[in-house]
């Protein structure tokens, strides 16, 4: 009896400090959120670092042109991207206009098909407009962390310095003196493939969406193009918070023939980048179930903002990694396991009980 009532005081002091630790990062989430953006930025141009020196350019050298690189295509970007978006923000309030009549018009044809809805009703409860602006706002949010450009870019610039050093300074720190701790070594591996493949079918996707719109002829395509290219790290959902603004926008512009083509569009660009290309190089992936991407998408969301929703899968990885190498809780992470992935944590399970 003593035994249980020990067990549940330490799972309540655990879930305790649970809370009290993400309170803690709610509330600094202004410092935290540029600091796992610059992790996660270092971890996606280490291997651009590693291929450099292979032939023979010197790690210095490789991490100035790396972050040139990373400045003037940023620097570009946000020019265009900005002029768009303050264009597009000058025309909203003409868009909203003719996507309420637009709108009006389709409730027009349903009074055809003797479908009776309450035109006043309708708009008032489904603002036509909201879509639009949320895909704004969302790019206006993840601007106001990258107002931190400079900080996060010099973090960059240290982490890639050290990037060689941090995994055995972490094997020296947990007490791994032969260096084959394999969880952190997994670990380390399957993020940064991750954040490489994940980010090469982003831009993929994103260009086929600009060329797709520039050719359909569609206001501010470079807009929609880089919303495609940031919400394809959004899993299950990113890709249709990015075709909802072009889709009516299009809509609005040139009519429904136009609309239906931009968003076949964005289904057959997503779903040969992300059913066909990201598979095939990515393989069995991270080892998580579909319900805990989505859940950790709302979780992560909530917690760090738009940022947060981008990197939800590798900060959901970090936690699963981090469950599996305690006998104590790797039945939980067995919980956010896929199906692929569950006899390597039995077998592992297994290891350990025998060991």
């Amino acid at each position: 009896m003593q035994i249980k009532s020990q067990r549940s005081v330490k799972i309540l002091l655990i879930m305790a400090s649970i809370v009290i630790i993400l309170a803690g990062v709610k509330a600094a989430s202004a410092i935290v959120v540029p600091f796992l953006l610059s992790v996660f930025i270092a971890m996606a141009c280490s291997p651009i670092i590693t291929w450099a020196n292979r032939y023979k350019l010197p790690r210095a050298v490789a991490v100035i042109l790396v972050i040139l690189i990373i400045v003037v295509f940023g620097l570009i970007l946000a020019g265009l991207v900005g002029q768009s978006m303050n264009e597009f923000s000058q025309n909203m309030p003409k868009y909203r206009e003719q996507l309420v009549e637009e709108f009006s018009w389709v409730i027009g044809q349903l009074d055809n098909f003797n479908i009776n809805v309450d035109k006043e009703a309708l708009i008032s409860y489904l603002d036509p407009g909201a879509a639009m602006n949320m895909a704004t706002n969302l790019l206006t949010s993840l601007g106001g962390v990258l107002t931190n450009f400079l900080l996060i870019l010099l973090i960059v610039v240290f982490m890639l310095f050290e990037a060689e050093s941090v995994p055995k300074k972490i094997h020296i720190a947990l007490d791994d003196p032969s260096m084959k701790m394999q969880q952190i070594d997994k670990f380390l591996l399957s993020v940064k493939n991750y954040l490489v493949i994940k980010t090469l079918v982003s831009l993929g996707t994103g260009l086929i969406i600009g060329i797709w719109l520039y050719v359909l002829d569609i206001d501010h395509f470079l807009l929609w193009a880089v919303l495609a290219f940031l919400f394809n790290y959004i899993p299950n959902i990113g890709s249709f918070i990015a075709a909802v603004p072009a889709v009516l926008l299009a809509f609005v512009q040139l009519g429904p023939a136009a609309a239906g083509f931009t968003a076949l569009g964005f289904v057959v660009s997503n779903t040969i980048m992300g059913n066909v290309v990201e598979p095939r190089y990515m393989g069995r992936g991270l080892g998580l179930s579909t319900l805990v991407v989505f859940l950790s998408l709302i979780f992560w969301g909530w917690l760090l903002g738009t940022v947060g929703m981008l990197l939800s899968v590798p900060l959901t990885m970090i936690v699963k990694i981090a469950l599996e190498s305690s006998p104590d809780t790797r039945w939980v992470a067995l919980l956010l396991a896929s199906e692929d992935d569950e006899p390597e944590i039995e077998e592992t399970q297994v290891e350990n009980a025998e060991g």
